[in-house]
C-alpha cells in the first residue's frame, strides 16, 4: 500500500487529533495504567501521528514499534517524531521524552498485505492503527482478527472512515459524487478490494465473533473556516476519485469540486474502536 504523501498526512493530523473519541482514549489509558511499561505496535503508521496523539495520554513508559510498507513515510515519521519529542538516536530507533516519560521507538518496514505476524513479533501489549482499516479488504480484516485473537491482544483502532459526509451548503450532486467516491474506495489498495465505509462494521463483527468486548464511538472530522486548505484538498481528491470511476460526468465532478472548495463546513464520518480480548 502506498500513495499517501507526508504533506497530506501533516495537513490532516490536527483534524484527526480533534476527532478522536476522548471516552475510548480514557478507557484505554485506565486499562494500561500502573504497568512498568507497555509495548505498542502501530500498523500503517504513516508519519507517526498516532504515536503523537496516543503517547501523551498514557501515563506509563512506552516502547513503540512503528510499522509501514512505505520507507518514505517511515523516514518522515523518524524526522517528525525526533523534532516533536526531543528524540535522540538509539541505534536504528529513537528515544523520546513524552510528558516526562521515556518512549522508545522502533521503525519496521513490512508488507502487511502478506502477513501481520512479522509486525507482531515479539508480541506487544497493544495493537493500534489510525485511518487504516478502510484501506484493507474484508478478508484481510478477518485474517487479522484471527491473528489478534490467537495472541489475545487488545486493539485500539481510530479514525476508520464510515461513509458519512455532510457538506454545507448542500449541492445537487452530493449523493452521486459520494456514491462514486465509495465505489472508488472499494478498489484494491494492495490488500484486495478495500472495505471502505464497511470497514468499521466488519472489524467490530469479526472481533465480537472471537469473544472480544468491543466499544465503538463516532470520531468525525468537523471542518470549518480554520481548515480551508484541508477542505480544498479533500474536495479535489473526492471529485477526482469520483470522476475516475466514470459514474459521474467530468463536468459534474468539476462543478461539485468548485463548490465544495469554498464550502462553509464539512462533516466526514469516522469510527473509533476499542476491543479487549476475553479474560
Amino acid at each position: 500500500m502506498s500513495g499517501f504523501s507526508p504533506d497530506w498526512l501533516a495537513l490532516r493530523e490536527p483534524a484527526d487529533l480533534r476527532a478522536r473519541d476522548a471516552g475510548l482514549l480514557g478507557a484505554l489509558a485506565r486499562r494500561l495504567a500502573g504497568r512498568e511499561a507497555v509495548t505498542i505496535v502501530d500498523l500503517g503508521c504513516g508519519a507517526g501521528s498516532n504515536l503523537r496523539a496516543l503517547a501523551p495520554a498514557l501515563d506509563v513508559p512506552q516502547r513503540w514499534r512503528l510499522v509501514d510498507h512505505d520507507p518514505r513515510l517511515l523516514d518522515a515519521a523518524r524526522q517528525r517524531l525526533a523534532a516533536w519529542g526531543g528524540g535522540a538516536a538509539d541505534g536504528a530507533g529513537l528515544a523520546l521524552t513524552v510528558g516526562g516519560r521515556r518512549s522508545d521507538v522502533e521503525f519496521r518496514q513490512a508488507d502487511l498485505a502478506q502477513s501481520v505476524d512479522a509486525a507482531l513479533d515479539p508480541t506487544p501489549d497493544l495493537v493500534t492503527a489510525a485511518a487504516f482499516f478502510d484501506l484493507v479488504s474484508e478478508n484481510w480484516i478477518e485474517r487479522f482478527v484471527q491473528t489478534l485473537a490467537a495472541r489475545r491482544l487488545p486493539l485500539y483502532a481510530v479514525l476508520t472512515y464510515d461513509g458519512e459526509e455532510r457538506w454545507s451548503p448542500p449541492h445537487a450532486a452530493d449523493a452521486s459524487v459520494l456514491a462514486a467516491f465509495h465505489a472508488h474506495q472499494g478498489r484494491d489498495k494492495g490488500f484486495g478490494p478495500a472495505a471502505g465505509p464497511r470497514a468499521a462494521a466488519t472489524l467490530e463483527a469479526a472481533l465480537r465473533r472471537h469473544g472480544y468486548a468491543v466499544a465503538t464511538a463516532a470520531s468525525p472530522w468537523r471542518l470549518g473556516g480554520a481548515e480551508r486548505e484541508l477542505i480544498r484538498q479533500l474536495a479535489d481528491g473526492i471529485a477526482a476519485a469520483a470522476a475516475d470511476t466514470g459514474r459521474v460526468p467530468p463536468e459534474v465532478a468539476r462543478n461539485w469540486a468548485a463548490a465544495r472548495r469554498v464550502a462553509l463546513s464539512a462533516l466526514i464520518g469516522h469510527v473509533d474502536v476499542l476491543a479487549l480480548p476475553p479474560s
